[in-house]
């Protein structure tokens, strides 16, 4: 393949990928939040927010991120890392491994409030962490960048919880 053609492929966004991401990360969480805001006894709070920003943007989007690297890694390692190689698949299923179970704790989180604290945490760091990796690495390609900014977003509104919490 030539360098034009490599440059091509890493700046083609998956259109499918950056609909659920935006879905998970924006839309639902703010559904969520609005829906019981206007139909519940709550009021509008970020803690409200909160609850169903860790529950789709951490539970719901972590979760199925490894249910899809756990099954299918050449996604993530072609599409968001640019890695060609099959010797990279078992490292995606474990990042998967990983991702099922940080998403595990966000979606309980949902029914057990206790555990948000705990959810916001671990994956505030592990949000913030992958931030922390994408700009060192310099993203390549649309999807990588939209990871790092909507993984820095999450970030951000996580430690602001965390802060508020504490």
């Amino acid at each position: 393949m030539n360098t034009n053609e490599n440059n091509r492929q890493h700046s083609d966004a998956n259109k499918q990928y950056i609909i659920v991401v935006i879905a998970l990360t924006f839309i639902f969480p703010l559904a969520g939040f609005l829906i019981e805001a206007l139909t519940g006894p709550v009021a509008f709070t970020f803690d409200l927010f909160a609850k169903w920003l860790i529950f789709s943007a951490v539970g719901l989007r972590l979760f199925s991120a490894g249910i899809r690297q756990t099954t299918k890694p050449e996604f993530t390692a072609k599409e968001i890392f640019h890695i060609d190689s099959r010797d990279s698949f078992p490292i995606v299923r474990e990042l998967g491994f990983a991702n099922i179970c940080f998403g595990l704790l966000g979606i309980l989180a949902l029914f057990k409030p206790a555990w948000r604290d705990a959810s916001a945490f671990a994956s505030g760091l592990y949000y913030g962490l992958a931030t922390l990796q994408h700009f060192i690495k310099k993203p390549v390609g649309v999807n990588e960048k939209f990871a790092m900014w909507t993984d820095m977003i999450i970030f951000i509104i996580l430690v602001i919880y965390l802060i508020q919490t504490f």
